[in-house]
Formats: structure tokens, C-alpha cells, sequence
């Protein structure tokens, strides 16, 4: 403000005769005054800037939401081949598992029969009693269920809906079976077999905790 600048200036010219003041009136002793300077704001066009900006938003959500859809795709597939992999275990299980029922009925009734050397037995009935326990021992129901929650996985993954919740469940269904497996089986090659199969599952858990 120019005026006010100068009717300062008077006035402290009019003091520096008055009181003998030697001191030169300087730029920056007005600026002192604030006053004299005023800053304009011009308005700035809201409409102009939101259109700037969420043209920017667009584009990083878009990024966003693309990275996350290869992301999810990536994630997809990996599991997948992961559950193919399980998928091959587990129909090496299948192949023995007749074998694994025969191998435990003759153990049994060698056990049996050695327990009971001294007692007569009534064979037959023998026989039907090692097959009743034997059956007990088949992993048959368990294949099938676990079978049955690959395929279940594999359909999930696929839905366009929050899934995360129901592929938790899933896997702590596939460990149970695996599990039970496991405990009834006292062969080596099936032993190594659940071994690799709950390798496989763990990784699998670990990726559905990313899984909304």
C-alpha cells in the first residue's frame, strides 16, 4: 500500500526533526509495518483442480487395482500347481493303500497267532476278526474326502467373491485328512508321502492369509 507507505514516511521524518534522529528511514524499517505490504490471493479454480487431480487418483487406483489383479492371477496359479502336485501324492497313496490293508491283516494275524500259540482258535472266526480290524485301518474314506477338497479348492478359487474365509477352512480340512492318513499308516513310502503332501498344504496356508 503505497499511501500508507508514504504517510509513514511523513510521520517518521516528522519525528526524526522533532527528536533530532539521525537514522535514514530503510526498506526494510517499513517492512515492519505489515500493514504496507498485502498479499492477493487469486482464487484458484476448484473445478480446474479437482479435474487435475482425480485424473491422477484414476490412474493410481487403476495401477493399483491392475498390480493387485496380477498379483491375484500369480497367486492363483501357483496354489494351483501346488494342489496338482498334492493331487499326484495322493493317488500314490491310493495305488498302495490295498497293499497297506493285506500288509496289516498278516501282521495281525501273525501277532495274533503268536500271542496265541497255546490256545485253540477257531480259524475262521479269527480270520473275520482280523478283517473287521483291518478295515478299521483303511484309508480309503480319507482319500476320497481329501480328493474331494482339491477339487473344492480349485472350484473356490475361481468365484468372484471374498473367498479367503472358506480356502482357510478348506486347507484345515485337507491337514485333518492328511492326518488321519498319516496315523494309520506305518508304511515308510505312505509316511513319506503325508510328509510331503502337509509341506505343500503349509505353503498353501500361507498364501490364503493373503487371500481376502
Amino acid at each position: 500500500d503505497t499511501n500508507l507507505a508514504s504517510a509513514y514516511v511523513d510521520s517518521l521524518n516528522t519525528l526524526k526533526e522533532q527528536f533530532g534522529i539521525k537514522d535514514e528511514i530503510s526498506l526494510s524499517l517499513l517492512t515492519r509495518f505489515s500493514d504496507i505490504l498485502k498479499l492477493d490471493t487469486e482464487e484458484q479454480d476448484l473445478d480446474f483442480l479437482w479435474g487435475i487431480l482425480s485424473s491422477a487418483l484414476e490412474q493410481a487406483v487403476g495401477s493399483l487395482l491392475e498390480m493387485r489383479s496380477r498379483e491375484g492371477e500369480r497367486l492363483r496359479k501357483d496354489m494351483i500347481q501346488k494342489l496338482d502336485s498334492i493331487r499326484v501324492t495322493v493317488d500314490e497313496i491310493k495305488a498302495k493303500a490295498p497293499d497297506l490293508i493285506e500288509v496289516y491283516k498278516n501282521k495281525l494275524y501273525d501277532k495274533i497267532r503268536e500271542l496265541t500259540k497255546d490256545v485253540q482258535l477257531d480259524e475262521n472266526r479269527l480270520l473275520t476278526e482280523v478283517a473287521i480290524f483291518a478295515d478299521k485301518a483303511s484309508i480309503d474314506e480319507e482319500i476320497v474326502r481329501l480328493s474331494s477338497h482339491i477339487e473344492e479348492f480349485k472350484k473356490t478359487l475361481n468365484m468372484n467373491i471374498s473367498i479367503g474365509k472358506k480356502l482357510d477352512f478348506i486347507v484345515q480340512e485337507m491337514n485333518r485328512e492328511v492326518n488321519t492318513i498319516g496315523s494309520k499308516s506305518s508304511d515308510l513310502g505312505v509316511v513319506n508321502n503325508v510328509i510331503a503332501i502337509k509341506t505343500e498344504i503349509e505353503k498353501i496356508r500361507e498364501q490364503v492369509q493373503n487371500i481376502e
